[in-house]
Formats: C-alpha cells, sequence, structure tokens
C-alpha cells in the first residue's frame, strides 16, 4: 500500500512536472498562454454563475423583488409548491451546475482549443489499476460519514434533497440520477477541465490550483467537509493525473455522497 501511494503522488507529481512550462520548449517560446487564460477567467466567471444563479430563492430576491407579478407568480408557485417545489429547486441547481461545469467547459475544449476531450480525463483506460484508492478512501470515509451524521450540523444539512416519506421511491431514486450527473459535471469541471487544462502551463501546482474553487465551493457546509474537501481535491487531483481519467473521481464521490444522503435519511426514520 505505501508504494502505491508513492507511486500515485511522487512518481506522478515527478512525471507531470517533467510537461510543465519550465521543461517544456514549446511553452518557453510563448509569453503568454491563450488556454490558460480563459480557462482562469471562466473559473471565476463560472463561481460567480453557479453561486448567483443556482440557487432559486437567490433570483427572486436579486431579480423579482416583493412585486413578482404575473409570471414572476407562476415562477413562485412552480417552484415553491408543497411537495414536488424542492425537488424542482434541486433539479434547477443541477442543471445550472452541468451547463457551466460541463457542457460550456466541453464546448470550449472543442471549438476553441480544438482538443480532445479524452486529453482532459474523458477516458475509461486504466481505470482498474487505481482500485486500491477506492477501496481504501471508502473504509476511511464510512465510518467518518457514520459518526458525522449524529452531529446538528450534519443534520441540518443532509440530505441534500429532502423527500416526502410517502414519495421517498421513485423520487429519491430520480434526484439520484441528477444528483450523479452533477457530479460527472464536477469531476469535469475541477479534474478535467481545470487540472488537465493547467498541468502543461503549472506542472503538478495544476492540482493545488484547482484545489483552491473546490474547496471554496464548499463553504457554507460543515466545517470537517470544507476541511475534507481539501484533501479530497488534492488525492482526486494526483488521481485524475496518474490514470488521466475523472471517471474513478467519479465513482469515488458519488460513493461517497451518496453515503452521506442514506445516512442522513437514516437519522430522520425516512429509511430503516
Amino acid at each position: 500500500m505505501l508504494g502505491y501511494f508513492k507511486s500515485l503522488f511522487v512518481n506522478t507529481w515527478t512525471e507531470t512536472e517533467k510537461f510543465s512550462i519550465e521543461n517544456n520548449s514549446t511553452f518557453k517560446q510563448k509569453f503568454v498562454n491563450v488556454n490558460s487564460l480563459i480557462i482562469l477567467i471562466y473559473i471565476a466567471f463560472g463561481l460567480t454563475i453557479v453561486r448567483y444563479y443556482g440557487r432559486i430563492d437567490t433570483i427572486i430576491i436579486n431579480s423579482i423583488g416583493k412585486h413578482p407579478g404575473k409570471l414572476g407568480t407562476l415562477f413562485i408557485n412552480y417552484f415553491f409548491s408543497p411537495g414536488t417545489g424542492e425537488f424542482r429547486q434541486k433539479i434547477w441547481w443541477v442543471g445550472i451546475i452541468i451547463i457551466i461545469y460541463l457542457v460550456i467547459p466541453v464546448l470550449i475544449v472543442k471549438l476553441v482549443f480544438k482538443h480532445k476531450l479524452s486529453d482532459y480525463g474523458i477516458r475509461f483506460k486504466n481505470i482498474q489499476k487505481d482500485y486500491p484508492l477506492y477501496i481504501f478512501m471508502m473504509l476511511i470515509m464510512m465510518p467518518l460519514v457514520y459518526f458525522a451524521s449524529m452531529t446538528v450540523s450534519f443534520q441540518q444539512r443532509y440530505p441534500i434533497f429532502h423527500p416526502l416519506k410517502n414519495s421517498l421511491f421513485p423520487v429519491f431514486i430520480w434526484w439520484q440520477a441528477a444528483y450523479f450527473l452533477q457530479f460527472v459535471a464536477v469531476e469535469f469541471f475541477f479534474r478535467g477541465f481545470i487540472l488537465h487544462g493547467l498541468k502543461n502551463r503549472f506542472g503538478f501546482y495544476a492540482i493545488f490550483i484547482s484545489m483552491i474553487p473546490y474547496c471554496m465551493v464548499h463553504f457554507g457546509k460543515p466545517f470537517g467537509e470544507t476541511i475534507a474537501a481539501i484533501f479530497a481535491g488534492l488525492i482526486l487531483g494526483t488521481l485524475s493525473l496518474k490514470s488521466r481519467s475523472i471517471v474513478l473521481g467519479i465513482i469515488i464521490h458519488y460513493s461517497v455522497a451518496i453515503t452521506m444522503d442514506i445516512f442522513a435519511l437514516y437519522r430522520e426514520g425516512l429509511i430503516k
């Protein structure tokens, strides 16, 4: 196991650094790397849009105000109706994330950079070689999540979507499908688009660049989870560089997330 982690971190970081600007004559000839600038600027705009337009209540406060009018009233009734309103709010949130974190970055990679998506982590080759990390992380995370689920801050935050007891199924299943797609978008944005887009310019430091905004999107969540996001960004970023794939990161991320939801529902008595 120690040998695996040495290979994961030391060897991966060293190998990545070989192809950075310091050791790449092609990049040394360019004072400005346009692709890197586009990615860095898009990070700021993307995070801002998700923050201000990913929440329906924020949109209502900023755009509709106290006098919504006919169209605004329909909008409010649709997203805040009893029973289905919360589900629609969460689907809106997932939709914004998919557009900002996945769809637009994919278009940038294909149409602006004219690169292959496989160069940004969309590939399945060699992911089976790193299954020990998946097992290791789940063995650590599952008991931590279980004990965290006993805390008030956890119970106030999770599950992300609160289904009614009499509509747990199939609504909860539909929600989990949408939630999974959200993690595909998140992993592509932070461990694909940002990380692989910046690695040739910044070497393994691209891991730490991607880790900063990834930690920031956890602000407002329980303190322990936000701190854990720093380590998750480090580990999942390194794993993505090693395997050149975001697939295992998606599996790890979603496995932890659904575990958190299940424990939260268990604490609420919605599942036994």
